[in-house]
C-alpha cells in the first residue's frame, strides 16, 4: 500500500499550487512511494476525494494511505512545524488502518 495525493494540475491560486507541490515534494524528497490522483483528469475522483474524507466540501491536496484518511494540507503543516512529517506519512495514516 502507499500514500495516495488527491490534487488538481489546473490551479486557481498560486497557495493551492504551493500546498501541493510541497506535499509531493516532501514524498519524494523522503522517498515514499506515493500515487498522484488528478482530479481534472477525471470528473469522479473528486466525489470518490470528499466521500473517503467523510466532508462533501473537501478540496485538495489530500492524502490517504490506501484508503485511510490521513489529512489535508493544514495537517500535513502542522507535521512539518512539528517535525513529524515522515509520521504523518507513515506512521500516522498506518496506525489509522
Amino acid at each position: 500500500m502507499s500514500v495516495i495525493v488527491y490534487y488538481t494540475s489546473i490551479t486557481a491560486t498560486a497557495e493551492l499550487e504551493r500546498q501541493q507541490n510541497g506535499i509531493k515534494d516532501m514524498l519524494e524528497a523522503l522517498k515514499i512511494p506515493h500515487k498522484l490522483m488528478d482530479l481534472s483528469q477525471d470528473e469522479t475522483l473528486l466525489g470518490e476525494m470528499r466521500k473517503k474524507t467523510g466532508n462533501p466540501k473537501a478540496l485538495p491536496p489530500q492524502v490517504f494511505y490506501g484508503d485511510q484518511y490521513c489529512g489535508d494540507y493544514a495537517a500535513f503543516a502542522n507535521a512539518m512545524e512539528y517535525e513529524k512529517v515522515e509520521e504523518f506519512f507513515k506512521a500516522q495514516c498506518q496506525q489509522k488502518q
